[in-house]
C-alpha cells in the first residue's frame, strides 16, 4: 500500500474554518491523507504586519505544499488574502484547485482563481483528490457538471 499523504494549503476565509474539517474528512475517505498548512482562527498567527504575515508565515507554508486548495464559499470572492495566496502559489508553480463547499451554488470565484486555477471541482472527494494529484485538469460547476466552453478559463504558465 502506498502512502498518499499530501501537504496542502487550504486557502479560505476564516468564517469557513468549520468546513475545513469536512474537506479533510472527504479527502481521507477517498484515500488521501492531507497535511493542512493553512492558518485557522482557532490557531491564529497573532501577527499584525501584513508584509510579515505574507513573507514569514504564509509564503513558507505554501512553499512546503504540493497544492493549494481554495475552499469556495459565498464569501471567498472578496478575500484579498485568498487572492494573494492563489497568486503566490502560482508564482511557486503549485497546483491550484478550487473546490466548492458542500451545497454551494452560484458562488463567484476570486479573480486570482479565475486566472490561475488548474482545476475547479464540486464537493466530490474523488474529483478533489484527482485534481490535487494532477489527474483532473478541468473546470466543473458546483453540481459537478462541466461548464460551457465560454465559462472555462485556462492559464498557460509558458
Amino acid at each position: 500500500m502506498t502512502d498518499n499523504t499530501r501537504n496542502i494549503f487550504i486557502s479560505h476565509v476564516h468564517e469557513d474554518d468549520d468546513g475545513l474539517s469536512g474537506l479533510k474528512s472527504l479527502l481521507k475517505q477517498h484515500g488521501m491523507t492531507p497535511r493542512d498548512y493553512s492558518i485557522r482562527s482557532d490557531n491564529p498567527n497573532n501577527a499584525h504586519n501584513e508584509q510579515y504575515i505574507k513573507s514569514q508565515i504564509l509564503a513558507p507554508r505554501i512553499q512546503q505544499c504540493s497544492a493549494l486548495v481554495v475552499y469556495i464559499s459565498p464569501d471567498t470572492k472578496w478575500s484579498e488574502w485568498v487572492n494573494w495566496e492563489i497568486e503566490y502559489a502560482e508564482k511557486c508553480g503549485k497546483t491550484i484547485v478550487g473546490a466548492y463547499e458542500q451545497g454551494a451554488a452560484g458562488c463567484e470565484l476570486p479573480e486570482a482563481l479565475e486566472n490561475y486555477r488548474d482545476a475547479l471541482v464540486a464537493w466530490r472527494g474523488a474529483d478533489i483528490v484527482n485534481a490535487i494529484e494532477g489527474r483532473l485538469n478541468e473546470s466543473r460547476s458546483p453540481e459537478g457538471q462541466p461548464p460551457s466552453p465560454r465559462d472555462i478559463v485556462r492559464h498557460d504558465c509558458g
